[in-house]
């Protein structure tokens, strides 16, 4: 799966998920938040949450915590 961390309207990291038949660059029109963070690619295995790459088309790398926000926001969604 790709993904690409925004920045919300509040200053929060938001990451978004989605299939790698999309482009990062298709994803990023169809939100409505000004500042990407970081993007890449995300991968769930036993141990976790993995994240890797970048996405050329907006300048934009894999951030050192990308990882654990993304695992954040589902623990989040379970309680």
């Amino acid at each position: 799966m790709k993904y690409i961390m925004f920045e919300d309207f509040s200053g929060t990291a938001i990451p978004v998920i989605f299939p790698n038949r999309i482009n990062h660059e298709e994803m990023r029109e169809q939100m409505p938040y000004t500042k990407v963070l970081s993007a890449g690619y995300v991968t769930y295995r036993a141990d976790g949450f993995s994240c890797h790459g970048s996405s050329k088309a907006l300048k934009a790398e894999v951030g050192t915590d990308d990882a654990k926000i993304i695992s954040a926001k589902f623990e989040d969604a379970e309680s």
